[in-house]
């Protein structure tokens, strides 16, 4: 039976692993540095997810160039220290690996850079099972989610067709970015985002064997 969706791609921070722990010990020591406030942790939590960039403007209330400072400070101190303080979800691995064994092209979609992310799968050695893993590009040019989807599609139909892609994240960004070139999410409830963040996802899972089904895998 063929595949439901085909090609299938995967949010990183909050969808294959609990990676708060070291991001939000990274911020923290950013704010540190930059002698401001450190938010509560409910707060930061805040930051999984979206480009950090766009947080430092956003949340921090930063201008350009200090929230350019800010990232490259961030990224020193989570290069080597909270980039391995991640846990992946609960049988999350296990579907990544069955999408592959089924022959489904799978790509990674995250707006974290994409040399960092290519870190963490080669960590947990599950980045075998990806097709391509794209991320974001180390300038911030390509970090915004939707700009992320469409290099991981552009990539995916160099080598195969794209003809039910479909986008499995865990917060709202996933959502629109994806729906930005017409692929549908499924949602996992395991991760960041609110339940409402889940609103014009096409299913929301609560477990990885939940997501299978959807995959019909």
């Amino acid at each position: 039976m063929a595949p439901r969706f085909t090609p299938v791609l995967f949010d990183l921070d909050g969808t294959i692993v609990d990676s708060a722990p070291g991001i939000l010990a990274s911020l923290t020591w950013t704010y540190e540095q930059l002698r401001m406030p450190v938010p509560p942790p409910a707060e930061l939590l805040k930051w999984v997810g979206p480009p950090i960039l766009d947080s430092f403007r956003d949340l921090a209330k930063l201008d350009e160039d200090e929230s350019r400072y800010a990232l490259a400070l961030y990224r020193e101190h989570y290069t080597e220290v909270g980039v391995f303080d991640a846990t992946p979800y609960p049988g999350v691995l296990d579907v990544l690996r069955t999408i592959h064994d089924a022959g489904v092209p799978l790509s990674l979609a995250t707006s974290k850079p994409e040399s960092t992310a290519r870190i963490i799968l080669e960590h947990f050695e599950i980045d075998g099972a990806f097709t391509e893993i794209t991320g974001a590009s180390e300038d911030e040019v390509r970090s915004s989610k939707p700009d992320v989807v469409a290099e991981a599609l552009r990539r995916l139909a160099e080598r195969h067709p794209l003809e039910r892609p479909v986008m499995v994240g865990d917060r709202i960004h996933d959502v629109e970015g994806a729906a930005e070139h017409e692929v549908p999410t499924v949602f996992v409830s395991w991760g960041y985002g609110s339940p409402a963040e889940a609103a014009g996802a096409i299913a929301s899972v609560d477990t990885a064997a939940e997501l299978l089904a959807e995959l019909a895998l």
